[in-house]
């Protein structure tokens, strides 16, 4: 066999051997866990932690405290059939009350959806996780991301005293842009102990 031949084998045994991820573009763990990061530094902010409880109610404030009037999670996470969060959340912020509003009926993230004071890991292993994320792909879970309450975070308004509410580290586009390319490249989590 000419030395070409060998090259021409060499190089078609190293592209087999390569690993594709599930999306069909080259593994990229480092530009995947960077990605990641981005994201989580939204995804653990308070915009998205309050709507993403693990509890029986809902939390506000960037403190994260308990939400006011007792107000509970209810059957289908849309408030105590009582009290359900239209009564008070409507579909823009309202300045006058600090209650805020979105274009889509206001909700929690069922609590199989719930990470609030999850590890990054434990976080990102969710959002992968039919069985824990709705049954969402990737691409589901960036479609959303586009929805009018995950957009509503980067308008949050003020509260009942006036005070604007702290919006997430990255700009809208940014967080986008990272949760695209965390999808593309492959989905790599955290290693669990971090």
């Amino acid at each position: 066999m000419n030395r070409v031949a060998h090259v021409g084998i060499l190089a078609v045994c190293l592209a087999a051997t390569r690993s594709v991820s599930v999306h069909g573009d080259a593994p990229d763990r480092p530009g995947s866990l960077a990605a990641f990061e981005r994201m989580a530094s939204v995804l653990t902010s308070p915009r998205c932690q309050n709507c993403h409880p693990l509890a029986a109610f809902p939390t506000q404030g960037d403190d994260a405290h308990r939400h006011a009037l007792n107000v509970m999670r209810g059957p289908d996470d849309h408030g105590a059939p009582a009290l359900q969060c239209p009564t008070c959340h409507g579909r823009a912020n309202n300045s006058a009350s600090g209650v805020p509003g979105a274009e889509e009926d206001w909700r929690l993230a069922p609590l199989s959806m719930g990470w609030q004071g999850v590890s990054r890991a434990e976080l990102c292993a969710q959002l992968k996780d039919p069985a824990r994320n709705g049954g969402r792909t990737g691409a589901d879970v960036i479609d959303h991301l586009k929805t009018p309450l995950v957009l509503w975070g980067w308008s949050p308004g003020s509260d009942a005293h006036g005070v604007a509410r702290t919006t997430p580290a990255l700009s809208y586009a940014e967080f986008l842009q990272a949760a695209e390319t965390w999808v593309s490249t492959g989905e790599h989590c955290p290693n669990p102990r971090s």
